[in-house]
C-alpha cells in the first residue's frame, strides 16, 4: 500500500504543561516507552536494548493498539511492568491515530516517555543504500525523497519527544549504551557473574568464558577419609587450600579477572561464566570455586556459584 502524500500522517504539536508533567513516570509506576523516529536511525537497535533489559517490546505497533497494550501493565511486577512500543510511519494510514491515542493515554493517566531516534540525511541515505531496502515513504522517488517526506511528517512528534537521540555518529554499541543510560536502573546493568566447578571427565561447560584447571593440586579423592566428602566440606577445603600456593592461586586469579570483568560491563557483555575444573568436579574445583567466588564478592561483584557435577557417580 502506497503512502498518502496529500494527507500525510499527523502527530500532536504539543500538550499542556500539566499534562506533560502528569504523564512522566514515577518510580513505582509501570513504565511505557514509545520508540519512534526516522527510518534507519536505529529504532530496531533501541528496541533490542530494551529487550536485553527485560522489557516487553512490540515492534511496528499500530498506534490504536497502544491503550490496550498499556492495559497489560501491572504495578506489582507479576505481569508486564515495563513495556516498549515501536511506533512509526510503517503503520501508514494507521499513524493518523497517534494524536488521539496519546491524548487517551494522558486521560487514562498512563505514564509514558517518547524516545525519538534521528540522524542526518547523509547517514540515513548510506544506511538505506547498504541494506538495499526501500524507504517506507519513498514510493517511486529517491531514498532522499522518502527521508524528507518522513522528516516533515514526524517534525511535531520530534518537538514534543522526551528524549532525542542523534545516531549520526553512533555505532550500534554506542546506541545500546545510550539507551541503557536513559532507561536502566542500577540493578539492570549489574553483571550476572557465575563461578562454576566442573569435572573434566564430564566435559568443559559450553558457556564458559574462562576455564581454569586446578588438577595441578593433589587430589583428595585418594585420601580415604575425604573421598566421600566434597569441596564444600571443611576437611576437603582445608586439604585443598593448605597445599603450597593453592590459596594464593585462587585469590590472585580472581583479582586478575576483576578489571576484565568490569570491562565486560562497559562492553555490554552482561553474563560471564568462570569455570573451574578438576578431574571429577567434586573436590579440588569445588573448594577453589568457593574461594574465587568469595574473593570476587569482596571485589564488589554479585556472584552465583554452581557446582555442576556434584551428585554424579
Amino acid at each position: 500500500m502506497s503512502a498518502d502524500t496529500n494527507n500525510p500522517p499527523t502527530v500532536p504539536a504539543g500538550i499542556p504543561l500539566l499534562d506533560e508533567m502528569a504523564r512522566l513516570p514515577k518510580a513505582s509506576d509501570p513504565e511505557l516507552i514509545i520508540i519512534t523516529g526516522m527510518s534507519g536511525a536505529g529504532r530496531t537497535r533501541a528496541s533490542m536494548a530494551l529487550e536485553d533489559l527485560d522489557w516487553y517490546v512490540v515492534d511496528n505497533l499500530p498506534p490504536a493498539l497502544l491503550p490496550a497494550l498499556a492495559g497489560m501493565m501491572t504495578a506489582d511486577g507479576q505481569g508486564v511492568h515495563r513495556l516498549g512500543a515501536v511506533v512509526d510511519v510503517r503503520s501508514r494510514e494507521f499513524f493518523h491515530d497517534l494524536e488521539d491515542v496519546l491524548a487517551k493515554l494522558n486521560s487514562d493517566s498512563v505514564s509514558y516517555r517518547v524516545i525519538f531516534l534521528d540522524a542526518d540525511e547523509g547517514a540515513l541515505v548510506r544506511r538505506y543504500e547498504s541494506n538495499r531496502r526501500p524507504h517506507p515513504l519513498q514510493e517511486d522517488g529517491r531514498i532522499l525523497d522518502g527521508i524528507r517526506r518522513e522528516r516533515k511528517v514526524l517534525a511535531p512528534l520530534r518537538a514534543r519527544a522526551d528524549e532525542i537521540i542523534d545516531t549520526t555518529n553512533m555505532s550500534v554499541h554506542d546506541l545500546t549504551r545510550h539507551m541503557r543510560k536513559i532507561v536502566a536502573a542500577d540493578s539492570d546493568t549489574r553483571l550476572k557473574l557465575t563461578v562454576m566447578s566442573f569435572g573434566f571427565k564430564y566435559g568443559i561447560p559450553l558457556d564458559a568464558d574462562h576455564v581454569v584447571d586446578v588438577r595441578f593440586l593433589a587430589n583428595p579423592y585418594w585420601v580415604s577419609e575425604l573421598r566421600h566428602l566434597t569441596g564444600r566440606d571443611e576437611p576437603v577445603a582445608k586439604y585443598v587450600l593448605s597445599q603450597p600456593g593453592a590459596k594464593d592461586f585462587a585469590i590472585n586469579y580472581a583479582k586478575l579477572l576483576a578489571p576484565m570483568i568490569r570491562g565486560y560491563v562497559d562492553e555490554l557483555k552482561p553474563f560471564v561464566t568462570i569455570a573451574v575444573g578438576c578431574t571429577g568436579g567434586k573436590h579440588r574445583s569445588v573448594a577453589i570455586t568457593e574461594l574465587i567466588a568469595s574473593t570476587l564478592r569482596d571485589e564488589g561483584f554479585p556472584v552465583r556459584v554452581i557446582h555442576r557435577d556434584l551428585g554424579r557417580e
